[in-house]
């Protein structure tokens, strides 16, 4: 079953164009580097769709976990990776907030471009509890989400949300400020780490006016610190 059958992600046209979709260069460069520090070199990609990161990542020597509500990008990740067999990637069909793995069992988060299909803020921060759930102390996320300032300064969010709206694709998906992001990664225990500071990507130039076409995008490294009383 394909939870995800009709829609935009799991079309045939969608998912050709996420199986060529390159891998994000800064998340591979810090993973190389961070590998050597991981414990059990445990990662997880959060809707890993067709494995254009997470293939990478089993390929640097990660023991991937990915996973996507979309069957035809999980079948498609499956595909590119049958040509490497040393390479360790396991996908699997589950959601955002339910995560299939053990408590405090990864040493590196990757959410990319995941949490801003998040349809409200409930869904949003408990997506955010089980990254908080599986991440050894001291392990990385990498999050790679949408910005507030891709729309327009006077949208509002739907009714009775804070960072949901509906302004870019006619779906509700999360658009946050950088306040609100750290903020509510900090209440999980997510603090910003250094190696890559949290930046906005395709931020238009001085005078030049957003499209609205391309989200303004976050990007930058977390670490998961040890909660207090522990």
């Amino acid at each position: 079953m394909d939870p995800l059958s009709g829609s935009t992600w799991s079309s045939p046209a969608v998912v050709a164009g996420f199986v060529k979709s390159p891998p994000n260069a800064a998340l591979l460069a810090f993973a190389e580097h961070e590998i050597a520090r991981a414990q059990g070199r445990h990662a997880l990609d959060i809707g890993c769709g067709a494995g254009r990161n997470a293939v990478p990542l089993a390929q640097l020597g990660w023991r991937v976990l990915g996973t996507d509500l979309s069957q035809p990008m999980l079948a498609a990740a499956r595909a590119r990776i049958e040509d490497e067999p040393s390479a360790r990637f396991q996908p699997v069909l589950a959601p955002m907030d339910r995560l299939p793995a053990a408590n405090r069992s990864v040493d590196f988060v990757v959410a990319h471009g995941i949490w801003n299909l998040a349809r409200s803020g409930p869904e949003f921060r408990s997506a955010l509890e089980e990254a908080a759930r599986v991440a050894r102390d001291g392990a990385a996320l990498f999050v790679f989400t949408f910005s507030r300032r891709t729309l327009p300064a006077d949208a509002r969010p739907i009714a009775g949300e804070t960072f949901v709206f509906t302004d870019f694709s006619g779906e509700p998906q999360c658009f946050l400020d950088e306040p609100q992001l750290v903020g509510e990664l900090a209440r999980v225990g997510f603090a910003p780490d250094r190696a890559i500071a949290l930046r906005e990507l395709n931020v238009p130039r001085p005078g030049q006016l957003p499209t609205g076409r391309v989200p303004i995008i976050f990007e930058g490294v977390f670490r998961r610190s040890k909660p207090v009383g522990q």
